[in-house]
C-alpha cells in the first residue's frame, strides 16, 4: 500500500532555504498554492513600505538634505538651515511639516521598491540555488554558500532597482530641491522633461545598489544563520528577524554611503542643470575633501538604519505569518 507523505514544510530536509529564515516547501506538482510564498513575500514587502514611509519619511528627508549640503555643518544655526531649509526661521510645527515633502512620490516609490526588493530576492536566490547551489557549497562550504547565494541574489535585485529610478529621483527632488518640481505631477514632468532626465544617475545608482543589496541580504542571512544554529526547523522569531535586519542594514549603509552622496547630489539638481557624476565627485574632492563622502553616515546609521531594519523585519514577519496561515488550509 502506497501512502502519501504528510511531512510538514519544516521537517522536509530537501526544502530550499528561505533567505528570511526557516524553510519553505516545494510541491512536486504545480498547484494553486505553488506561488503563495512569493505572494506572501510581495505582500510583506508592500506592507513594510507603507509603514516605513508613514513613520520614517521625515528621517529620510533629514538624511537626504545633509548629504546634498555642499558646505560644512559646524553650528546649530547651520544645521537648522540645512535640515529645515525655508522653514528654518518658522515656528516648530512649520519646521516639522517641512520634513514631509513629496509624500505622493515617496509612497509610490517606497511601496513599489519594498515589494520588488523583498519579493523578488527569494525567487532569484532559489534560481541560483537550483543552478549553482552545488558549486557554491563545494567552493565555500554549506554555511557560507547560503550567505553568498542570498547576497548574490540581493545584488541582482539591487541592479534591477534602477528601473524604479524615476520615482526615486522625484522623491529626492521633492525633499532637497522642491523648486525644480514647481507643483507639477509625475505625468507632467515626464512629458515636459523626458524619460532620460528622470534616469539621471542610473550608473551611480547601480554602482551603489549592487554592493548595498549584497551587504543587506548577506548580512541578514549571516546573522540569522549564527543565531539559529540547531534551530533550522523552527520558525524564525521576531528577535532573530530584527537582529538579522539590523546587521544587514548597518553593513549596507556603511558600504553605500559614499556612492549615495554622489547619487543624491546628481538627482537633487534641477532638470536643466548639468549632472555629471564624475563632476560631482571632482567637486567634492577639491572643495570639500574626502570626508564629505561620509556626510549623512552618522545620521543614516543612527536613524535611517533602523528605518531599513524596521521594513525588513516587518516584511519577514508578515511573510512568515501569511505562510503559516496558508499552511493551515
Amino acid at each position: 500500500m502506497i501512502t502519501k507523505s504528510t511531512a510538514s514544510p519544516q521537517s522536509n530536509s530537501c526544502s530550499p532555504s528561505n533567505p528570511f529564515g526557516g524553510k519553505i516547501d516545494t510541491p512536486p506538482k504545480a498547484t494553486s498554492k505553488h506561488n503563495t510564498p512569493v505572494a506572501a513575500k510581495i505582500a510583506g514587502g508592500a506592507a513594510s513600505g507603507i509603514l516605513e514611509i508613514g513613520l520614517f519619511h521625515p528621517v529620510d528627508t533629514v538624511a537626504k538634505r545633509l548629504m546634498n549640503n555642499n558646505g560644512k555643518v559646524d553650528s546649530i544655526s547651520t544645521m537648522n538651515q540645512v535640515v529645515f531649509k525655508e522653514a528654518a526661521t518658522k515656528k516648530p510645527l512649520d519646521k516639522v511639516k517641512s520634513l514631509w515633502p513629496g509624500m505622493g512620490f515617496a509612497t509610490g516609490y517606497k511601496v513599489t521598491q519594498r515589494a520588488y526588493k523583498y519579493g523578488t530576492q527569494p525567487i532569484i536566490k532559489d534560481a541560483i540555488e537550483k543552478s549553482f547551489g552545488d558549486q557554491y557549497r563545494s567552493t565555500f562550504g554549506p554555511d557560507n554558500a547560503k550567505i553568498l547565494m542570498n547576497a548574490t541574489a540581493g545584488s541582482v535585485v539591487g541592479l534591477g532597482e534602477v528601473a524604479l529610478l524615476p520615482l526615486d529621483a522625484l522623491k529626492i527632488k521633492s525633499q532637497t530641491n522642491p523648486e525644480s518640481l514647481k507643483g507639477r505631477g509625475a505625468a507632467t514632468i515626464l512629458k515636459e522633461e523626458g524619460v532620460r532626465k528622470l534616469y539621471r544617475g542610473a550608473g551611480w545608482t547601480a554602482a551603489r545598489n549592487i554592493p548595498g543589496s549584497f551587504a543587506l541580504f548577506g548580512g541578514n542571512t549571516a546573522m540569522q544563520s549564527w543565531l539559529r544554529k540547531g534551530k533550522e526547523n523552527q520558525d524564525t522569531t521576531l528577535v532573530e528577524h530584527a537582529a538579522g535586519s539590523i546587521a544587514g542594514s548597518a553593513a549596507s549603509i556603511a558600504v553605500t554611503n559614499p556612492l549615495d552622496v554622489v547619487k543624491v547630489r546628481v538627482q537633487a539638481k534641477s532638470f536643466n542643470e548639468s549632472a555629471s557624476g564624475m563632476k560631482v565627485v571632482k567637486d567634492i574632492i577639491t572643495k570639500e575633501g574626502l570626508g564629505a563622502f561620509l556626510k549623512g553616515l552618522p545620521t543614516k546609521l543612527a536613524i535611517a538604519g533602523p528605518k531599513l531594519a524596521f521594513s525588513m523585519t516587518v516584511a519577514q514577519q508578515i511573510h512568515q505569518k501569511i505562510k503559516n496561515w496558508m499552511a493551515k488550509d
